[in-house]
């Protein structure tokens, strides 16, 4: 048996010193067979596997490969954003769409991500597997112990999360602990719900008595990381989408012989509740947070929640480095892995796609800065619908009249304002005629029309706001949260509220808030305190995949992700008197500006189907593996 691997091996004693989370090393393992005659070499670019085992360095470079396993966090070309009342995927056919017209089965999947598909999470866990197994059954070479407990340490938080993944889309899989045979029964019954919770956080706990006390690379998994993935498998586990007498109510067609793979056979949800707040506490009680010991609204909440959104990486003006430690594990990137984020999402008038493009629903449901709802049949709100909002709303939403990057290192000498146009606005020609013109990030834009957002808004809180990160071809290096501090105390105000301890939820409500300059909230009893929290984790957490599991593990998947999508159209009319000649820049004192919100079904008809609440395994697993139960609803 051998193992591919790199030729930069030979370098890679320097590079582990510098390691970060990944190392371009590539291994993988297949069975190979061999006659005894002069031909059986070993292969000049294959090392053995159990070479692997004995060198403390090709063993870290099996472990580092395992992370792969994360892709680039939530920066895939299409987001989870955009099966959620988020945002919308720009680019159709490409299974999004599927998902959302709630048309997926199991032999036509939509949209399955690298990051949480069934076989990809399985090959990553046999990864795992065999790193348990070589280290706990000591068939290695390794002689530090301190090596040996990182490694299984790092295994173990790793097989954790992946099974996190597949319980969070799928509901319960089979437990598998093992490596496979070729010669070995595939054959394999789904655990029960239950039982994987208890695995995974098991698996958690092993992970932080292993790693407490290490210091690790910036990347790499620790402690804290793995009671934050403790934390919010419990806080899951406890809601009403794995309580049985709630699921049922709500989805009234589920056999009874599949329920316990979707949820709780027995048990208090309260007790549940219980278990979550611990875990979440303890997160909170180690970790460090950023700027949450406020006891008033900060005057600088929209540059907190950019230097949050940043990691504090960014060097554009303001945004504050210490913010990092906000994060408990994230992934970092380097210019030599660049993943063109800012492209993938950034306007069509900088030469980007827009990809994942905030829909109303969104963008609607940013308060006033004074803690008021926005409503269109407030008639000023509706004349200024982007004046006096929740600071995070500038630090997450591009819309029209926004001020961006110098468009004239991307696009030319078109737009000396660098202002975001999305509208339709009048305009005089050289001749002095007037026309319509047709934003310059619009789809009908002069610079690109094929990657205009849909909706009339762009994405802006994971994009760099440095003023001369602007050609679409530069990198950023702003990390992707795998988890913040913040979730921890979100998933602590959570379990608090159905516990009815309002008065220890409200606390840590507001010093969310207050970080992002929003006053503290008034509500006090549970149901409307429950509100007011599940809204400012929509907000908080807006584009860091957390809406899509929320909203379904909530319940509310048919009042929230089965809505229409809604766009806004934006027009601008010269005042009595007015005019202006190009190049057009946002001017209110020439202009009449009109925001007429729209639905529009054309690109997706959304809709929700109570089977969307588990997503389908695929009809080639289920006639690999008999034994694998479909998910209700297939």
């Amino acid at each position: 048996m051998y193992s591919y691997l790199s030729i930069i091996i030979k370098n890679m004693k320097a590079v582990n010193k510098n390691i970060k989370l990944y190392i371009l090393v590539s291994i993988t393992f297949f069975a190979v067979s061999c006659k005894k005659d002069f031909m059986n070499v070993n292969p000049p670019d294959k090392i053995s596997s159990e070479l692997v085992w004995k060198d403390p360095v090709l063993a870290q470079a099996f472990v580092n490969d395992i992370y792969n396993g994360l892709g680039n966090g939530g920066f895939s070309e299409q987001m989870l954003a955009s099966v959620s009342d988020e945002a919308l995927f720009t680019h159709p056919t490409r299974g999004i769409d599927l998902v959302n017209n709630a048309t997926i089965n199991p032999s036509t999947l939509g949209w399955v991500d690298d990051t949480w598909g069934y076989k990809q999470m399985y090959n990553r866990i046999r990864a795992c597997n065999t790193t348990v197994e070589r280290i706990v059954g000591g068939d290695n070479g390794l002689s530090s112990q301190s090596l040996k407990d990182q490694l299984l340490g790092e295994a173990y938080f790793l097989r954790a999360y992946f099974y996190q993944q597949l319980l969070r889309y799928y509901g319960a899989v089979p437990i598998i602990t093992k490596t496979y045979a070729l010669t070995d029964d595939f054959k394999i019954k789904r655990n029960t719900y239950e039982e994987c919770v208890n695995f995974i956080v098991k698996d958690c706990d092993e992970a932080n008595r292993l790693l407490t006390g290490k210091t690790l690379d910036k990347g790499r998994t620790t402690a804290l990381a793995a009671l934050a993935l403790k934390s919010r498998v419990l806080i899951y586990a406890a809601s009403d989408l794995h309580d049985r007498a709630k699921l049922t109510a709500k989805v009234t067609n589920i056999a009874a012989q599949k329920l316990d793979f979707l949820s709780y056979a027995s048990g208090n949800q309260a007790d549940r509740y219980r278990l979550a707040q611990t875990a979440a506490k303890a997160v909170m009680d180690l970790g460090t947070g950023y700027k949450l010991n406020l006891s008033a609204p900060a005057a600088d909440g929209q540059i907190n929640y950019k230097s949050i959104a940043m990691g504090g990486a960014s060097k554009a003006s303001g945004i504050d480095a210490s913010a990092s430690s906000e994060l408990i594990f994230a992934r970092y990137f380097i210019i030599q892995n660049n993943i063109k984020h800012a492209q993938q999402n950034g306007p069509n008038g900088y030469h980007n796609w827009a990809g994942n493009t905030p829909i109303g629903l969104l963008v609607d449901d940013y308060e006033m800065n004074d803690g008021s709802k926005f409503s269109w049949t407030n008639a000023a709100q509706k004349a200024n619908p982007y004046q006096n909002r929740d600071p995070r709303f500038y630090a997450t939403i591009l819309y029209d009249g926004a001020g961006w990057k110098p468009r004239d290192k991307a696009s030319g000498d078109v737009d000396p304002a660098s202002q975001i146009q999305t509208g339709i606005y009048d305009l005089l020609d050289d001749k002095g005629a007037r026309f319509d013109f047709r934003g310059l990030d619009t789809r009908g834009s002069s610079i690109e029309n094929w990657n205009g957002s849909w909706t009339g808004y762009y994405y802006h809180k994971f994009i760099d706001p440095d003023p001369t990160i602007v050609d679409a071809s530069m990198s950023q290096n702003v990390p992707w949260p795998f988890f913040r501090y913040t979730e921890a105390v979100f998933n602590y105000i959570e379990a608090s509220i159905e516990l009815g301890e309002l008065s220890n939820a409200t606390n840590w409500l507001n010093k969310i808030r207050f970080r992002a300059g929003m006053p503290a909230v008034t509500v006090t009893d549970q149901a409307g305190l429950r509100t007011v929290y599940r809204h400012e984790r929509r907000i908080e957490m807006a584009y860091e995949e957390q809406r899509y599991h929320d909203a379904r593990r909530w319940l509310i998947a048919s009042e929230t992700l089965g809505r229409k999508v809604t766009y806004i159209k934006v027009t601008g009319k010269f005042k009595s008197g007015k005019s202006m000649t190009a190049p057009y820049h946002y001017d209110p004192t020439v202009y009449d500006y009109t925001y007429t919100p729209v639905e529009e079904n054309a690109q997706e008809n959304r809709t929700w189907d109570n089977k969307l609440y588990f997503r389908p395994f695929s009809r080639d697993e289920v006639n690999k593996n008999n034994l694998l139960e479909q998910n209700p609803g297939y």
